[in-house]
């Protein structure tokens, strides 16, 4: 099952997912999300806009690839992948 990694400060709003291992079944980076979600009701609302798209500040990869599809999330996650969430930092 692919495994779910993010930054530390996701786990101040989900702190139900700190310090365990995320695993979900494999499928496309929506699947994935969702799964997340499952786990952490609310998880997507955080990280995806209303259309289902990554917000803009949002960063995802799969293994060492930079997700490119940030609308409709088709990467697909391998049984071995790992998913990494970030966020990019802004302000002054």
């Amino acid at each position: 099952m692919p495994t779910v990694k993010m930054t530390s400060h996701l786990y101040r709003f989900f702190p139900g997912l700190e310090g365990s291992a995320i695993t979900v079944p494999a499928g496309s980076v929506a699947e994935v999300l969702q799964a997340v979600n499952q786990l952490a009701p609310g998880f997507t609302d955080y990280i995806l806009d209303e259309r289902g798209a990554l917000r803009r500040h949002v960063y995802l990869s799969v293994d060492d690839t930079i997700v490119v599809d940030r609308k409709t999330l088709s990467d697909r996650v391998s049984e071995h992948g790992v998913v990494y969430i970030f966020q990019a930092l802004s302000g002054g």
